[in-house]
């Protein structure tokens, strides 16, 4: 003899997780989009990096500029 608690049979709400489960874990539609963040992140990242590694080189170059006009005026 079986005795059901109130509501579905444990092995039914068992069942019903694991079938929730592999749905969810089979569903990769958000897979794409936290790729493409992922890269927009990684190349914001190396932007950042490469303008502050250049940065002073630029700043020698327009200092250098400057007092040359300064010079010439």
């Amino acid at each position: 003899m079986r005795v059901v608690i109130a509501g579905a049979a444990p092995e039914r709400k068992v069942m019903k997780l694991i079938t929730r489960l592999r749905a969810f874990s089979c569903n990769d539609e958000g897979q794409d989009l936290i790729e493409y963040a992922l890269l927009v992140g990684l190349i914001s990242l190396v932007a950042v990096a490469a303008i502050g590694l250049a940065g002073g080189s630029v700043n020698s170059i327009f200092t250098t500029i400057q007092q040359e006009l300064a010079k010439a005026v």
